[in-house]
C-alpha cells in the first residue's frame, strides 16, 4: 500500500472518529442539529449517569405449585373425555390425588396417567391414587420459570425504552436489573414486578353475590374485586365480583395487544388479538355464552365484566377500566411480552444518583488526563522527537476509540474508563517494542530509512502476538463477565483492535513520508 493511500486512509480515520465522537461531547450544544441529532452517541453505564438496580428473586415454588395445578385441571379433562367423575381430581399441596369408586375405574385412572402424565409417579395409597411429580421434572420447572421470568423481564425493558439496560441471572433464582439513566423508577417497578395473568371468567349470577361477602361463596365460585380509583380525589373503591372459579381462556393465547381511543368517551383502552386456537376458544365461549357477564382479569383485578351480546369471532376483545394513556400502553407492553411464569420478589432496590455517577466521571477524566500526560512526558524525554510521534499516536488511538465507542452505541462504564487507560499503556508499549528494534538496527549500522523498515518487520509479530492473546481474555471477559466488565472487555477489544492500526500502519506511515522527502543520516529516537 502507498504512502499516499495510507496517510489518506489514516486522515479519514481520524475525522470519521472525529464526526461520530463529538456528539457524545459537551461540544455538542454548538455543533449543526443535523450531526448533533442524528449520529449515534455513547451512553452512559449505570455508574456514571445513575438509574436504578433491582435485585429480583423468582418464586419458584409458585411455579411448581401452577404446574400441578395445570396437570390436575388436564388430567380432570381427561378423565372427563373417558366418562369417569371430574370431581375425583384435587390438588393436596404438592401431590394430585385421585378417588376411585371400584377397582375397574381405579385400572382406567392409572392407564390414563401411565399414557398421558410420564412425569408423574405414585399409586395406591389409602384407599386414593396419589401422584407427585418426579424429582428431576420439578428441577426443570423450576429451572425453566427463572430463565422464561429473564427473558420476560427482557422483553418488557425493551418495549419500556429504556436504553442500554442490564439484565442476567444470579444464582438458581435471582435476576439483576440494572437501568441506566431511569427517570421513573416507580413506573418500572410496576413494568417489572407485574405477574400479568390474564384470564376470562364468566360471572356467577346464580347465586347471590351478598350471601358469598357473609362467607357463604358457594363452592366452584369465588369473589374478586375490581379497583376503581377516583381521578380527582385519589380514593380507591373496590367493586365485589362472585365469578366461576374455571378459567375459560387465558393470556398465554394472545397474538397482540395494542392501545386504542375509545371514540365515544375519547378514553384509552387496550385491544386485544388471540391466536388461532384463541380465537376459536373466544368464538366458543362467546357462542354458549351469549347474555351472560364475562369478567375480565388480570393478575386478580377484575378490569371489567360486559355482557356478551352476541358471538364473537375474529379472535378480538378489548380491556377497558378508565386508563391514562400511560396506563393503558404499560398493559399492552405486559400483555405483549407475556406472562410472568411466576410471582417476582424485590429483595433490593438501590437508586443511583447522578452526583455519584458525576463524581466518577470527573475522577476517571482526571486520572486519564494525569496518567496521559506523565507517559506523553516520558515518551518526549526518553524517545524525543519519535516519542512525539508515539504521543500522535497515542491521540489518535483515543478519538479512533471513542469514535467507534459512539458508532457501536457502547456504554461507557467506569470500569470502561479502566480499559481506556489500559489502552494508553498498550499503545505506548507498542512503539516502545518497534522504537527499541529500530535502536538496535541502528546500533548495527543500517540507514535510517532500512532500520525503520526492519524495526517495523522485526516487532511486527511480537505486537500482533501480544494484541492477540489479549483479545482473547477480552473476548472471554465479554461473553461470561457481568455489566461493568463486560464495559472494560468493549472498550480494552476495541483499544487493542485500533491500537494494532496505529500502531504499524499510522506510525510506520509518517516516517514513510519523512524519509521519502529527504534522506536522513540520523533519527532522533
Amino acid at each position: 500500500m502507498g504512502i499516499r493511500t495510507r496517510f489518506i486512509l489514516v486522515f479519514a480515520a481520524l475525522v470519521l472518529a472525529l464526526v461520530l465522537f463529538l456528539p457524545s461531547t459537551p461540544v455538542s450544544k454548538v455543533l449543526p442539529g443535523w450531526w448533533r441529532d442524528n449520529f449515534p452517541k455513547i451512553a452512559l453505564g449505570l455508574d456514571l449517569q445513575g438509574g436504578m438496580y433491582l435485585l429480583l428473586k423468582v418464586d419458584t415454588e409458585k411455579a411448581l405449585e401452577t404446574r400441578i395445578q395445570s396437570l390436575a385441571g388436564n388430567l380432570r379433562g381427561l378423565l372427563v373425555e373417558q366418562g369417569l367423575s371430574a370431581d375425583s381430581v384435587k390438588v393436596e399441596g404438592e401431590t394430585i390425588v385421585v378417588t376411585y369408586r371400584n377397582e375397574e375405574e381405579r385400572r382406567r385412572i392409572e392407564s390414563v396417567v401411565g399414557e398421558n402424565f410420564p412425569i408423574l409417579s405414585g399409586g395406591e395409597r389409602g384407599g386414593r391414587l396419589v401422584y407427585t411429580i418426579l424429582e428431576r421434572e420439578r428441577g426443570r420447572i423450576k429451572e425453566w420459570a427463572v430463565s422464561q421470568a429473564l427473558e420476560t423481564i427482557r422483553n418488557r425493558i425493551d418495549k419500556f425504552g429504556v436504553r442500554e439496560p442490564i439484565i442476567q441471572r444470579q444464582g438458581k433464582d435471582e435476576i439483576v436489573v440494572q437501568l441506566p439513566g431511569l427517570k421513573d423508577p416507580k413506573r418500572a417497578i410496576d413494568l417489572i414486578g407485574k405477574t400479568a395473568v390474564l384470564e376470562f371468567k364468566l360471572v356467577d349470577e346464580e347465586h347471590s353475590l351478598e350471601e358469598a361477602l357473609q362467607g357463604k361463596v358457594p363452592e366452584g365460585s369465588e369473589i374478586l374485586y375490581q379497583r376503581v380509583v377516583d381521578r380527582e380525589t385519589g380514593t380507591v373503591r373496590k367493586i365485589p365480583y362472585l365469578l366461576k372459579k374455571e378459567t375459560l381462556l387465558t393470556g398465554d393465547l394472545l397474538e397482540d395487544a395494542r392501545v386504542s381511543i375509545d371514540q365515544k368517551f375519547n378514553e384509552p383502552y387496550v385491544s386485544l388479538t388471540f391466536n388461532a386456537l384463541g380465537a376459536k376458544i373466544f368464538d366458543r365461549i362467546t357462542a354458549q355464552n351469549v347474555g351472560k357477564r364475562l369478567a375480565i382479569i388480570l393478575d386478580g383485578n377484575v378490569y371489567s365484566a360486559p355482557v356478551i351480546r352476541e358471538r364473537i369471532s375474529g379472535g378480538r376483545a378489548q380491556i377497558s377500566g378508565s386508563f391514562t394513556m400511560e396506563e393503558a400502553r404499560d398493559l399492552a407492553i405486559v400483555l405483549r411480552a407475556g406472562a410472568l411464569p411466576a410471582p417476582v420478589d424485590i429483595i433490593q432496590n438501590v437508586t443511583v444518583g447522578p452526583s455519584l455517577g458525576r463524581d466518577s466521571i470527573e475522577k476517571g477524566i482526571m486520572a486519564t488526563i494525569i496518567g496521559g500526560i506523565l507517559v506523553l512526558a516520558f515518551m518526549i524525554f526518553y524517545y524525543r522527537l519519535s516519542g512525539v510521534l508515539a504521543d500522535f499516536a497515542l491521540f489518535l488511538n483515543i478519538i479512533m476509540l471513542l469514535g467507534a465507542m459512539a458508532w457501536l452505541e457502547a456504554t461507557l462504564t467506569l470500569p470502561g474508563i479502566a480499559g481506556i487507560i489500559l489502552t494508553i499503556g498498550m499503545g505506548v508499549d507498542s512503539n516502545v517494542l518497534i522504537f527499541e528494534r529500530i535502536k538496535e538496527e541502528l546500533r548495527r549500522g543500517r540507514t535510517v530509512r532500512s532500520a525503520i523498515d526492519a524495526g517495523y518487520d522485526r516487532a511486527f509479530w511480537t505486537i500482533v502476538d501480544s494484541h492477540v492473546t489479549t483479545l482473547i481474555t477480552a473476548a472471554v471477559l465479554f461473553q461470561f463477565g457481568s455489566g461493568p466488565i463486560k464495559g472494560f472487555a468493549v472498550t480494552l477489544s476495541l483499544g487493542i483492535l485500533i491500537n494494532l492500526f496505529t500502531a504499524l500502519i499510522g506510525t510506520k506511515t509518517v516516517y514513510d513520508f519523512i524519509t521519502s522527502r529527504r534522506r536522513l543520516e540520523r533519527l532522533s529516537i
